[in-house]
């Protein structure tokens, strides 16, 4: 009897430990390993809208991230139309003036793990009194009719080595070019990326898918290249990408020909490593 008890006993302890729920595993905050640049609350729509990034912003390709919260129940947002507009408000002479760059809005209205992922690439430094960049955050939840808008004021420093060029090319368009990768290079082969757009006027900067590209890498100081790349080719949206190979750490210089109906137009971006 006390055998069949026993067994009773242990069968109802395993029945009830199979029907606990497995401890619910924490979320790791997206933002973790990101830097708030700033925040601000778009009017007209009822949300904070908060700007990150991985790191503090740059001359050159800067990936953006936005997070949006309710501001009547702070709950998080991430279901919403979201565009970005970055200006330059600047004094030349005396006189005032804006522009804006090229841009990358988040691709649809979901938000990805909680976080809106959009790109700029900023063309000149803050300047102080003289120069002031911001980001127009657009924002129009899923249940509005309306737009709102917030104003984020932002400080973009010099990078070091430069990370865009403005070129003019041999037909007399006037192109940004963005270098992307790799941020960290290595000895060996690495990914390479770059980002081409056109600017159509001071507030239009369209995405060039018409180039090819020949790269070559050199080694000024050493007066020698390095075998095995891959030249850059077309993804989307006017970025292209291919593989650079550097053979020792050191200054190099990468090459860049940008061919479109038979003209070509050169440019470069410097490495230190």
């Amino acid at each position: 009897m006390k055998k069949i008890l026993f067994f009773v006993f242990a069968a109802t302890i395993t029945i009830l430990g199979s029907c606990q729920k497995d401890p619910i595993a924490e979320t790791e905050d997206p933002k973790k390993s990101l830097i708030k640049i700033s925040e601000s609350f778009a009017i007209g729509s009822a949300t904070k809208v908060e700007l990150w990034s991985k790191t503090i912003l740059g001359t050159g390709y800067q990936k953006l991230y936005i997070a949006l919260y309710d501001s009547t129940s702070n709950k998080v947002i991430t279901k919403a139309s979201v565009q970005i507009l970055p200006m330059m408000d600047m004094v030349m002479n005396g006189t005032k003036m804006s522009h804006s760059a090229p841009l990358e809005n988040p691709e649809n209205m979901d938000a990805e793990n909680t976080l809106f992922a959009s790109a700029a690439v900023f063309t000149m430094p803050s300047s102080g009194e003289t120069g002031k960049w911001s980001i127009q955050v657009i924002v129009k939840k899923e249940s509005q009719t309306k737009y709102g808008i917030a104003k984020i004021d932002i400080q973009v420093k010099q990078s070091e080595p430069e990370r865009v060029k403005s070129i003019t090319t041999a037909d007399g368009s006037k192109l940004v070019v963005a270098y992307i990768s790799p941020s960290s290079p290595k000895v060996g082969i690495n990914d390479f990326e770059i980002a081409i757009f056109k600017r159509q006027d001071m507030m239009a900067f369209p995405a060039e898918d018409n180039y090819s590209i020949t790269m070559t890498p050199e080694m000024p100081s050493m007066g020698h290249g390095s075998p095995n790349n891959v030249n850059p080719v077309l993804t989307k949206n006017g970025h292209y990408k291919g593989k650079v190979n550097f053979t020792m750490t050191g200054d190099w210089r990468i090459n860049l020909e940008l061919n479109k109906d038979g003209k070509t137009t050169k440019t470069f971006f410097d490495l230190l490593f």
